[in-house]
Formats: structure tokens, C-alpha cells, sequence
């Protein structure tokens, strides 16, 4: 045991003899070299040891790998014993690599004691100098040997840190994550590329699941035969162990088989920085294959919550966590929140479906039966099939809910009903509803994609909830000189531009009181719908109350002045069913703008008033010119409208009808003859010389002439009484069946009876439809000369006025002529127009007896409210 500069080194005792005696054979040997001179050369090294040292330099690499795989085991067992933390040197061999490197210095350093004397002790009569000569020569040797060392094993020590660095900071960021309880990844599912094929056809039906820990959180929607799919998805996925992987498998859709899988990918969601949007391209992979299956791009978002954000998220839906949440909206979620007194949907997107052309034939006869698909997020919905047809009208309405945290992309796609089999795929159409206009009604035309067909929808983003959106009055204020602008807009120097513009109107619905209680609590959940034709928007939805305050601007354009505003209240129940709750039907040209007015509710049919009142004002301005024209032009057809069924209850009203029109021109006739057959002597005679004045001093501007006086006629009649119209009486149109309808409607597929007579009952619905015309004819023209409406009445007098100038003015000949060159030309100047006749086209805005019936106004109950009336009690 030797102590050199304080550390404890362990050596043999065979070895040690022999070192003794090597270095006592070299002292001799100096001693005897009487020769040497102070300035002669170090001795040489030999051939072997060069050769040994660049052998132990060359391998110096491989040789530290081999000791750091020793691990720690090794180092604590050459540890000393009285001192653990100095390496022992028992296991060494002094002729090792390793004994020269640790052990090569110190053996120089006590060598060089030896000689720092006057003389050596081996040798009294070596001199200092040669003593001197020896130091510098072992000296530049050993430091040369030690600065290779330090070299390698600075490389070394660079090696091995660069990956502890990175551990660690690996380490530290996932303990960082680990601070927080509850993350949420937002996933945007954007594209795939390059998919494998899974069907016969060359293509597939690729979808995407998301899974954690074997747990389904999320599927995407299904894009048919494309091998590069878009989705565009985003949605939320709750994470409530970042350590866990994000699954991503894509499988390929089959009707009648199990879906085949097309890759499969996982994400450490520890790698993901929170809070940034990080954009990946996942390659797809399956277990054992080696092949290339392609890719998807996605974009994911890891955002930390709080333990309150956690509560707020999860909803008390253990079941899954996401569908109740972010997607499927189940009934408790719903139930929740009409106890809550809110609305958990941001808006409804309301779609008329009206029809489509030139599909493609899917059938062997060249026809198909095409049906459409509807999806917005997990709401969805299909409509009938139309058999045999490449040109289908639908006319079906429905609402679909969005949610703010689901895709804005509404997709629809068609198909061919077969009733044996799969369905074929026709064709699909994706609608981005980012870039549509809330509270307005769209009309589009969405071309298919590959050229498939055109499907054409009618689209309304409304039922927005909250004081932030547009419709709300909270963030209403009038501005008088908006109001100026809109009326130079509509004034009488514009009146031959933009001819299908007639006006703009503008509604508040303010809220409604004393409504019908429709769920068992004795409260409803309402909502109100404002419909003008084609165009409809609602209001959000109040929840558990009678008395709803919606507080809600709406603005329509106005294409018919003689449309009729229907406001509809319903009431919210499960699976999105709405229950009716009263409406109210206003014509345009009975309302007075500023005037804030409440209304009786009344049933369907607009006849039989109803529970309930609702406040509304309205405001109005067109232009009488573009009023007047499209009056003489055909009438817009509401594609939304109750299917007519054969009634024999409505059959005997429309005889009835048709037999009263009837028997005023038998009347007429009848008065006729009495004057051929002399019933009364003065009146035929009258008769006569009034008949050979007219003949004799007839001319054509006295026909226009005669009808003026009976407007006349009967304008005075007006003035003078003021109830000289004859209202039908509403007992006159209630069907006694009309309660049983709604029963009726969920049997009548049931029935085979039905089926059996339907070529009957088309033929009678026909009669009835028919008759249901002649009479609705008749009684339009003796409403226009009652003056049942002002406005009209006026504008066929002013049609009379001209007419009797024109008369006047003009041959016969020459009108004739005109009106005959109008008719054959009409269709080479414009190839797209719609053959109609004037006088029919002003017929058909005078209201009829029931739809005057419909239009007339009940007189609103006075409502009490419960706290009023509990303060009078006091």
C-alpha cells in the first residue's frame, strides 16, 4: 500500500518485486554509461511499443463504449474499501491499457521525486542535470499521451450528454403536463392522401375513428369512393391522461360486410406544446406490412383546463364523454338544459329541399329513384324517394342544429333507392356555412360533384341564441337616416330597376303571453317562427314559461306585396318534435309601419281562434309601381304547403260554393227571360228600349266604362256601410274530422284499404280541386268589386281608366293586332318566360271567402300576469 498524493493505490506483490528490479537494472545501466553527456538524446522507443500505442489509440473508442456498458455494478466494485470513493486498482494489471492511463502519471510524479535530489538514490554519482533531462523527456511523453486522453474522453463526455439533455427536458415537460387535471385536443381532420384501395371498384369509403385507450371519441363522416378524402372536420376530444396515446385508425365502408381497415396511426400527446396549433402528416401503417398506405394531414391543438372546466365539460355523461358533449346531444343533455332555462344549440339551419335535375339514371330502365342525405355534424336527415324520375321534386322541410364546437360543413348526398340490395351512391355536394348570411333565406343550386346533377335547397341560418347576434333588439338601434336611404331605395324614380325588388319589411317580435301549456309541468318550451312565402326565420327557444320574451328583429324582402306574414309559435319537445301552439296571419297590405299591435293566436287553419297573444311591429316600404307590374305577373308558389287530401266534408263545401256562384247567373238568366216573356210589362219594355239604345251607340270604351261604375256603385255602398262586406261565417269551413286528422296521419299507411281505392280518391281529389278553383274565381271577382281589398280594387280601377283611353283612342283593329303580335313574340324575346294571363295573375292576389275568413283579426284576451295579479290580491 502506497499513499502518492493522497491516494490510496493497491498493487501485488510479485509485480511490485518486478518493477524494483526493472527500475534498479536501468539505474545500473545509467550508472555505468560514464559517457553520457548532459546534451545527449532521450533513449528511443522500440518498434513494439510504437505498435502497442497506436493499437491502444485506435481501439480507445470502442474500448470506453465497452467500460460505460460495465454499468455502475462495475465501478462500485473497484471502489476502495476504507474509501469509497477512490477506484481500486486490485483487478488491474500494470501492463494493461487501463493501468497506463490512470496509473502512467503517478508513477512518473513519484519518479520525479526521486530525482528533484542532489543524487539519485539508486545511483549516487548521477548528476541533477542528467536527473533534469530524464524529467523533461518522461514528461513531454506522458502529457502527450494524457492529451489524446482528454481528447477522447472529452468527445465522450459530449456524446453521452447531448441525450441525458434531452431526457431531461423530455422529462421536465411531461411533468409540466402533468400539473394539469384535464386537457382538451382540438382535432381538425382536414385531408388524406394516397389511401389503399379496399373495394372492387378501385376506390374506397374511407372514414376515420379517434381513439384513447380503446375508447371511441370521435368518427368522421364517410366520403365515398375517393382515395384523396377532405374532410374538414374539427372537433373536441376531452383528455384526461396526456400519457396515454391518440389512436388513429381509417377503415373502409361496406353496406352488407365488416369494414376493412386501410392504416392505422398513433400520436404522443406529450409531444404536443400546449396551447399551439401544430399541423402533422400521419403516416399509415399496419402491424406486420411494410407497404405504403398513405396519409393523413391534421392539425391538433392541446389546450390545459382546471378541475372546473373539467365539471363544466364533462356533463354528468359517463357514458361518452364526447358524443354527450361536443356531438350527440342525447336527451339528458337536452333535459338538462331546458331545467337550466337555456339553449344549448347555437342555431337552426332550416332546408326546403325542393328538387333536383338531371341525375344520373342508376336503373336499367334510365330512370332512378333518388332520395338525398342530409348531414351537419352528428345531425342528420333523409327524404322520400322519388320513384322513376331524373328529375325529382322533393318539397320536404326539416332543421338541422348547430352547435359552435362541430364542423360548419353541411354535406349532402344522393342516392338510388333499390329495393333489393345496396343503395347506389349518385353523387354528393359539401356547403360551407361559414360563408352563408345568418337570419336570410338562400336560394341554391348545388351542382353534384363530377357533373352528377344540380340539387336545388332553400338554406336559412336562423334561431341564433344570445345578445351578440344581429337579430337581437338588445343590440338594435334605430337609425332615421337608414330609414331615409331605404326609402329613396324604393322611391318613384327607381321604379323600373331590379322590378322583382318591390320592398322591405321589417319585424319585432317582442314576446307573447298566456300561450297553451303542452308539457306535463303545465309549461311549454316556445319558440316563434316568421315565415313570408319562401322565406322563414325563428327565434331562439324559451324554456319552461308561458310567457316568452324573444325579443327579436327579423328583415324580409319583400318580392309580393300581396303576401301574407305568418307568425307561428311552437313548443320544443324531444327528438327535435314541435308541437303547435298558435298562429297569426297578417297581410302585407293591412299593416301599419310603427304600429306595435298584439295578435290573437289562432289554429292551423287560421279560423278558430286560439289560446295565447302575441306582440309584434312591423314596419313597411315599397314601391306602388313594382307593386302594380308584378301584380300582372305570375304569383310566387310557396313551396312549403299542406299536402290537399279528398274530403268529403270539404267536397260539400265546395259544391256548396260553386252551386251559390252558379246561382247568381241563373238568377241573371232568369231576369232575362222574364223580360223576353213579359212578366211585367214595364220592365220589358224598359229592357227593350234600353237594349236598342246600347246596339245603336256602342262603342268599345264602354265596356271599361260599365265595370267603372259598378266600382262606383259599390265604393259608395262602402263609405255608406261600413260592414257592406259580408264576412263568411267560420262554422262554414270547420271539418268535423279535423281533430281525428292527426290519428289519421300515423294510420293511414297502415291501411291497405287505401291503397286499393287511391286511383279513386285521385279523381275525386281532382273534382274537388277543381271546383275548389271555380269557386275561389267567382268569389275573387265579386270581392275585387266589393272593395275587399282597397289597394286592388283601386289599381283595376286605374287598369278600367286606362283601358277606357286606350279604348277611346285606338281602333279595334289596330289593339287586336297588337295583342296578337305580343302573344306570338312573347316567347322569341324572352325564350325563359312563363306563359301566363294578366287578368288571372290580379285574380289571384284577391283573397277568396276563406282566406279572408283566415286574414281577419280576433280581438286579443286580456292576460293577467300572475305577479300583477298577486299584488291586487294584496
Amino acid at each position: 500500500m502506497k499513499n502518492i498524493n493522497g491516494k490510496c493505490l493497491r498493487t501485488k506483490g510479485p509485480k511490485k518485486k518486478k518493477e524494483k528490479g526493472r527500475k534498479a537494472k536501468s539505474s545500473g545501466d545509467l550508472s555505468k554509461d560514464e559517457t553520457l553527456s548532459p546534451t545527449a538524446s532521450p533513449p528511443t522507443v522500440s518498434r513494439r511499443k510504437k505498435l502497442w500505442d497506436s493499437f491502444r489509440k485506435s481501439t480507445e473508442r470502442i474500448r470506453g463504449k465497452s467500460r460505460e456498458r460495465k454499468g455502475i455494478k462495475s465501478e462500485v466494485e473497484n471502489l476502495c474499501g476504507s474509501q469509497p470513493n477512490i477506484f481500486s486498482t486490485s483487478n488491474l494489471n500494470r501492463n494493461s491499457p487501463d493501468y497506463d492511463v490512470l496509473f502512467a502519471p503517478v508513477e512518473l510524479q513519484h519518479r520525479i521525486m526521486q530525482l528533484n535530489g542532489e543524487h539519485s538514490h539508486s545511483d549516487p554519482s548521477l548528476t541533477p542535470q542528467i536527473a533534469d533531462l530524464q524529467q523533461d523527456t518522461l514528461l513531454q511523453q506522458i502529457q502527450s499521451d494524457s492529451q489524446d486522453i482528454d481528447i477522447d474522453s472529452e468527445i465522450s463526455v459530449v456524446e453521452n450528454t447531448i441525450p441525458s439533455i434531452q431526457e431531461g427536458s423530455s422529462r421536465q415537460h411531461q411533468s409540466n403536463l402533468l400539473q394539469h387535471p384535464f386537457f382538451q385536443l382540438v382535432v381538425l381532420l382536414q385531408e388524406g392522401r394516397d389511401l389503399v384501395i379496399r373495394d372492387s371498384c378501385g376506390t374506397s369509403d374511407p372514414y376515420v375513428k379517434f381513439k384513447i385507450d380503446s375508447k371511441l371519441l370521435h368518427k368522421s363522416r364517410i366520403i365515398y369512393k375517393n382515395l384523396n378524402p377532405r374532410w374538414e372536420e374539427k372537433f373536441t376530444i376531452p383528455v384526461e391522461d396526456v400519457l396515454k396515446p391518440l389512436s388513429i385508425k381509417v377503415f373502409d365502408y361496406d353496406r352488407a360486410m365488416h369494414d376493412d381497415s386501410m392504416g392505422s396511426a398513433t400520436i404522443d400527446l406529450t409531444t404536443l406544446e400546449p396551447n399551439v396549433t401544430e399541423e402533422m402528416k400521419v403516416m399509415l401503417s399496419e402491424k406486420g406490412k411494410s407497404t405504403y398506405m398513405g396519409y393523413i394531414i391534421l392539425q391538433l391543438t392541446l389546450t390545459p383546463k382546471t378541475q372546473t372546466d373539467k365539471e363544466n365539460i364533462v356533463m354528468k355523461d359517463s357514458k361518452d364523454i364526447t358524443e354527450s358533449k361536443f356531438y350527440r346531444r342525447s336527451t339528458k343533455l337536452t333535459e338538462t338544459a331546458r331545467k337550466m332555462k337555456m339553449q344549448i344549440w347555437s342555431s337552426v339551419v332550416t332546408v326546403v329541399l325542393v328538387e333536383g335535375k338531371n341525375l344520373l339514371p342508376m336503373d336499367d330502365n334510365g330512370f332512378s329513384d333518388p332520395y338525398v342525405k342530409f348531414r351537419l355534424g352528428n345531425e342528420k336527415y333523409k327524404s322520400k324517394f322519388k320513384p322513376n324520375t331524373l328529375n325529382p321534386r322533393w318539397l320536404e322541410q326539416f332543421d338541422l342544429r348547430m352547435y359552435d364546437d362541430q364542423t360548419k360543413c353541411l354535406e349532402l348526398t344522393v342516392y338510388d333507392h333499390d329495393v333489393a340490395g345496396k343503395d347506389d351512391f349518385m353523387g354528393r355536394a359539401t356547403i360551407d356555412l361559414s360563408n352563408i348570411k345568418n337570419e336570410e333565406t338562400h336560394v341554391i343550386e348545388q351542382q353534384l360533384e363530377d357533373g352528377a346533377g344540380m340539387v336545388k335547397i332553400l338554406l336559412t341560418i336562423s334561431g341564433t341564441s344570445g345578445s351578440e347576434t344581429i337579430s337581437d333588439l338588445a343590440n338594435y338601434t334605430p337609425n332615421p337616416r337608414e330609414r331615409e336611404e331605404i326609402v329613396q331605395n324604393y322611391g318613384l324614380l327607381k321604379s323600373l330597376s331590379n322590378l322583382k325588388d318591390v320592398g322591405w319589411l321589417q319585424v319585432k317580435v317582442f314576446k307573447a303571453q298566456g300561450l297553451l301549456s303542452a308539457d306535463i309541468g303545465g309549461k311549454s318550451d316556445p319558440f316563434c317562427v316568421v315565415e313570408l312565402v319562401n322565406s322563414r326565420l325563428q327565434t331562439q327557444t324559451e324554456y319552461k314559461t308561458l310567457n316568452p320574451q324573444w325579443n327579436k328583429i327579423f328583415t324580409f324582402n319583400i318580392k309580393d306585396l300581396h303576401s301574407v306574414l305568418e307568425v307561428t309559435v311552437f313548443d320544443e319537445d324531444r327528438d327535435k318534435k314541435v308541437e303547435f301552439l298558435g298562429k297569426v296571419g297578417i297581410p302585407l297590405l293591412k299593416i301599419k309601419p310603427g304600429e306595435r299591435k298584439w295578435y290573437a293566436l289562432k289554429d292551423k287553419k287560421l279560423i278558430r281562434k286560439k289560446k295565447g297573444k302575441i306582440l309584434i311591429e312591423m314596419d313597411i316600404i315599397f314601391n306602388h309601381i313594382k307593386a302594380a307590374i308584378r301584380t300582372v305577373n305570375p304569383k310566387e308558389d310557396k313551396y312549403m304547403q299542406a299536402e290537399q287530401k279528398f274530403k268529403i266534408s270539404v267536397m260539400k263545401r265546395n259544391i256548396n260554393r260553386v252551386s251559390q256562384i252558379v246561382s247568381s247567373f241563373v238568377e241573371t238568366g232568369k231576369f232575362i227571360q222574364s223580360c223576353f216573356d213579359y212578366e211585367s210589362k214595364p220592365r220589358s219594355i224598359t229592357a227593350f228600349i234600353v237594349y236598342v239604345m246600347v246596339v245603336w251607340n256602342f262603342e268599345l270604351y264602354m265596356l271599361p266604362v260599365t265595370l267603372l261604375i259598378i266600382f262606383i256603385k259599390n265604393l259608395i255602398i262602402a263609405m255608406v256601410m261600413d260592414n257592406f262586406v259580408k264576412e263568411p261565417s267560420s262554422e262554414d269551413y270547420v271539418d268535423d274530422d279535423e281533430e281525428e286528422e292527426e290519428e289519421d296521419k300515423e294510420k293511414e299507411e297502415k291501411k291497405s284499404l287505401k291503397e286499393k281505392l287511391q286511383a279513386i280518391q285521385e279523381v275525386c281529389l281532382q273534382v274537388q280541386q277543381t271546383m275548389d278553383m271555380i269557386a275561389c274565381l267567382g268569389e275573387r271577382v265579386k270581392n275585387t268589386f266589393n272593395w275587399s281589398i282597397p289597394w286592388l280594387s283601386t289599381l283595376a280601377v286605374i287598369f278600367l281608366l286606362l283601358g277606357a283611353i286606350i279604348c277611346y283612342l285606338i281602333p279595334l283593329r289596330m289593339l287586336l293586332l297588337l295583342w296578337g303580335i305580343n302573344k306570338f313574340t312573347k316567347k322569341l324575346r324572352s325564350p325563359n318566360a312563363i306563359p301566363n294571363n294578366e287578368i288571372l295573375d290580379f285574380l289571384s292576389r284577391v283573397p277568396c271567402d276563406l282566406e279572408l275568413l283566415q286574414n281577419r283579426e280576433y280581438r286579443p284576451e286580456n292576460t293577467i300576469n300572475p305577479v300583477t295579479a298577486k299584488k291586487k290580491a294584496l
